[in-house]
């Protein structure tokens, strides 16, 4: 009894430092508490079975930490990380919900409704910009109109489409 009382001290006492050096090899600080754990109760189990009596019990602690983590390195190397219980369902959705897709649509309606509002320049101008992907300059080049003229038509579309959202008050 007197030897059980010593080896959860010499444990409690190396704790916190098993579990530091058997993190890195882990890679995982909860999984290095779990091995940590189950070295007390391997290396309890060994101390009992020689009647207490282990030359260097910190040392015989430490090489038991060090194999169970290695053991599971070596698990997870073969098998592959396995997501723990929960965090699947955790993850996002690749695909949207039928709610967001429903949103979604009716946004793109909408704002396709505004830009048939628009005169031809100023839609011309902003689909040029904003869907081709050219530069301000690029547009009033193609358009021939000045670049401040550009930059003028895009803002009044982007303007005239969020009113249409209803992020903006008309």
């Amino acid at each position: 009894m007197q030897h059980d009382a010593a080896h959860l001290d010499l444990f409690l006492a190396h704790r916190a430092a098993l579990v530091d050096y058997a993190a890195p090899i882990v890679g995982c600080r909860s999984r290095a508490e779990d091995i940590v754990q189950e070295a007390y109760i391997r290396f309890s189990s060994a101390a009992r079975g020689q009647g207490g009596r282990i030359a260097h019990p910190a040392s015989y602690l430490y090489r038991i930490v060090r194999n169970l983590a290695v053991d599971w390195a070596r698990h997870l190397a073969v098998e592959g990380p396995r997501a723990e219980p929960g965090v699947l369902e955790a993850l996002p959705a690749a695909a949207p919900s039928p709610e967001r897709a429903a949103l979604d649509r009716d946004a793109v309606r909408r704002v396709a409704a505004a830009l048939d509002e628009l005169p031809a320049r100023t839609r011309q101008a902003f689909e040029l910009h904003r869907l081709a992907g050219l530069t301000l300059q690029a547009v009033a080049a193609r358009l021939g109109i000045s670049l401040s003229l550009a930059h003028l038509l895009v803002r009044d579309a982007l303007t005239h489409c969020a009113e249409r959202l209803g992020d903006l008050d008309p």
